[in-house]
């Protein structure tokens, strides 16, 4: 049997936090933290009975902070280079430990780690991790490395720009300018760094503005930016053996699969070579991409060896488009065709760390308005589908948290607890009556996705081509309908995007009676999500009548 994967994100930090003071920019001690222990044989089968697959545990490897671990032998880091006061779970401080803010006892975190994967494990779920291979904090400095193992920049020869031998990238004779920073504070002793290094997001300067990624450092796979981007693969990147030894510390951990923050940033020949070494032990593990460019996409399959990509500037920003009413429903269908041979590749979502909430001011403002986006997305092909907790109660994301302000997102900076993740931790029953809702809805498509066979693994065929002239009141502007088909099951799925309650005629054409051998004639057919049984006639050209509520979606298995 195929199995669909079913992606939930979280992260540790916010998600067991149950404090509630919720003081902006607020220290450890007057927000709180979420553990690893939080992740409790109970909720992993909350989380497994939800629906799910995997679990990607955000933010474990341990970054910088502006939370003082000395005590346990962490080195403190200068506030001037920490974005927020607990920090960027993406500026990673040591590649080979976990964060101390998610450890119960911090002295034994590395154990309260492998205890969360065993748990995993044992609830049916598998595994993902970060591995964020494109930039470090900017103090890095691994303290729980193994034994003989160089780290990250420690035979740097800092006096050149550029060496395929070095880790880091160097302006020469230039200290890091951090003054102007919006972390940097008056009347703090400066950081001091020098000579500078370059800075995560490819700016090779001495003085990184405000909105580039000044808390990281670059890392050098053997391409010199400055020097025409001529690449020095061979041989073998001395980055290239650290970052893939890495990937294997954390595979032999148990760890199921990698996201991989940012991939298209590095190399893709880096990809074809960590990837490889990687599967040649542990041929299981899987691989996830963050990757915004289309052009790159088959590259970074086919030659970089990554198992799905993310469907961010395709699937996913058509549907955020289509829900805002900023584009039609038929774009839908471009969005897909575009990517429609590795579409088993491209990991669909709605929302994530990144992305802003559907629920916050700037998206949609009310989570039920994507109800139909989640069906489309979710149900369409045999894409594997990521949802970010807090998604299925309508979390709107607009706190004022600190460092990330009020910006439609769940902050990754600062220590904070969110009330809907609260509530749900707690238990159902502590939900309000219209997160409920979505609680339910949300569980049932993500149940039904695992359950049913046609939307698991069956052919997808697209009807909305044979319905732009608008008749039998198929508005192509705000209704998106598609067939899923496996066997002998069929499942006829119309989402209706609009704000009114709709009743229309679905036309489906002589082609998808050929193409999935449907069979002619008076039907019974079950809405999967409401349970409710009705009577379809299936005529080829001819048109199906349905009946979709105003942002929901049917979805209709024939018998």
């Amino acid at each position: 049997m195929q199995e669909k994967v079913l992606i939930y994100q979280v992260l540790p930090r916010l998600y067991g936090n149950k404090c509630t003071a919720n003081v902006p920019a607020g220290t450890l001690a007057d927000n709180g933290c979420g553990k690893m222990n939080d992740f409790t044989d109970i909720e992993l089968k909350r989380i497994h009975d939800f629906g799910f697959t995997h679990v990607w545990y955000t933010g474990l490897i341990e970054h910088a902070t502006q939370t003082d671990y000395s005590e346990y032998g962490i080195a403190q880091d200068h506030p001037a280079v920490v974005k927020g006061v607990a920090g960027s779970p993406y500026a990673i401080k040591d590649y080979y430990d976990i964060d101390p803010d998610l450890a119960v006892n911090v002295k034994k975190r590395m154990k309260e780690f492998e205890a969360l994967v065993a748990r995993t494990h044992a609830a049916g779920l598998k595994f993902i991790i970060d591995f964020v291979p494109n930039h470090v904090a900017r103090q890095y400095k691994s303290d729980a490395k193994p034994a003989r193992v160089k780290d990250l920049g420690e035979t740097d020869d800092t006096s050149r720009h550029f060496s395929p031998n070095n880790n880091f990238y160097y302006i020469s004779e230039s200290p890091l300018r951090t003054s102007h920073l919006p972390s940097a504070k008056e009347g703090e002793k400066p950081y001091k760094e020098y000579p500078a290094r370059a800075t995560g997001n490819d700016v090779f300067s001495a003085m990184p503005g405000v909105n580039d990624w000044y808390e990281t450092i670059k890392l050098n796979y053997g391409v010199d930016y400055l020097g025409g981007r001529r690449c020095h693969f061979n041989p073998v990147p001395d980055t290239w053996k650290k970052m893939t030894a890495i990937l294997l510390f954390w595979a032999k951990k148990g760890v199921d699969a990698f996201r991989c923050d940012m991939a298209e940033m590095v190399p893709c020949e880096f990809w074809t070579y960590a990837i490889a070494e990687v599967k040649k032990k542990y041929p299981h593990i899987r691989f996830i991409a963050e990757v915004y460019n289309p052009a790159e996409y088959r590259n970074y399959i086919h030659r970089g060896g990554f198992d799905y990509l993310y469907d961010k500037v395709g699937l996913y920003d058509t549907l955020r488009a289509v829900v805002c009413g900023h584009a039609p429903a038929s774009a839908i269908t471009h969005a897909w065709q575009s990517v429609d041979d590795i579409h088993e590749h491209m990991l669909n979502f709605l929302e994530n760390h990144d992305e802003q909430r559907i629920a916050s001011e700037f998206f949609a403002g009310d989570a039920f308005k994507a109800l139909p986006a989640l069906v489309v997305s979710a149900c369409m092909r045999t894409s594997p589908f990521m949802l970010y907790a807090g998604q299925e109660v309508g979390e709107p994301g607009m706190d004022a948290e600190g460092f990330s302000g009020r910006d439609g997102r769940t902050t990754i900076f600062d220590y904070w607890g969110v009330k809907s993740l609260q509530r749900l931790t707690l238990g159902e029953i502590y939900l309000r009556p219209e997160e409920q809702q979505l609680y339910s809805y949300h569980r049932r498509i993500m149940t039904l996705c695992g359950r049913e066979a046609a939307l698991r693994e069956g052919s997808f065929y697209d009807l909305t081509y044979a319905n732009l002239d608008w008749a039998s009141g198929f508005n192509p502007d705000r209704h998106f309908a598609f067939i899923r088909k496996h066997e002998d099951e069929t499942i006829l799925i119309v989402a209706n995007f609009s704000e009114q309650n709709s009743a229309f005629g679905v036309r489906i054409p002589a082609h998808a009676f050929e193409y999935l051998k449907l069979r002619a004639g008076v039907q019974m057919a079950t809405d999967l999500i409401s349970g409710e049984m009705q009577t379809l006639e299936l005529r080829p050209d001819a048109h199906v009548s349905v009946s979709v509520p105003a942002h929901g979606a049917v979805m209709l298995k024939l018998k």
